[in-house]
């Protein structure tokens, strides 16, 4: 008995320290969401979203950006960054699982998609979700120290690494929706392109 309560002591006085004594670091962005470009690459601002305050106690998000952007042909796309800085004000990332049937969104479709980065090809989430007769299509991925994640389990493992090792829990969010029916345009064509333009951009944006 007295050999069990030694071990789980072991394991339990690390637990112990990190929740009492350890606090992360408040990691601030590169350059406010704010100061975001209005024209990139033939994308125009067609729309800026400032959220209630109801909807940030929610959030919990140090910074945030939600626009629409469209080209000239007509395709319209809406952009959302979520960062949270991993301080002690800053909530954690709400997965968009849980969000968006909590909002009247029906889950389509899920998988996992791969597209050109700088760097060679990236995997993100592109899911469908219904919701008062039409379909959306969301791209999405989280970002912790310029990695992409695509899996929640995986962000939660990656946070706690980075706590224990580098003080830091920062991490963002990144959603990329459309109505479908600009999705079905060239196969996913108009999420390549904007991906392209807007991808390199906001790695400027976000901590390293």
């Amino acid at each position: 008995m007295w050999r069990r309560i030694i071990i789980s002591c072991i394991f339990l006085l690390p637990l112990a320290w990190v929740t009492n004594f350890h606090e992360n670091l408040n990691v601030a962005l590169e350059r406010p969401l704010r100061t975001f470009p209005v024209q990139v690459n033939g994308w125009v601002q067609v729309k800026d979203v400032t959220f209630s305050q109801g909807i940030m106690g929610v959030l919990q998000a140090t910074d945030y950006l939600f626009r629409d952007y469209a080209d000239k042909n007509g395709n319209r796309v809406n952009l959302y960054i979520g960062f949270h800085d991993g301080g002690p004000n800053s909530g954690p990332i709400h997965s968009p699982r849980n969000c968006l049937p909590g909002s009247g969104w029906v889950l389509d479709s899920q998988r996992l998609i791969s597209v050109s980065g700088p760097e060679g090809p990236l995997e993100v989430v592109r899911a469908e979700y219904s919701k008062d007769g039409t379909t959306h299509v969301f791209y999405y991925w989280f970002n912790v120290r310029n990695h992409i994640i695509t899996d929640e389990y995986k962000l939660k493992m990656m946070e706690i690494a980075s706590s224990l090792t580098m003080r830091r829990k920062d991490s963002s969010f990144i959603r990329i929706a459309m109505d479908k029916r600009f999705d079905q345009r060239n196969e996913g064509a108009v999420f390549e392109q904007f991906f392209k333009d807007f991808y390199p951009l906001i790695r400027e944006y976000l901590p390293s």
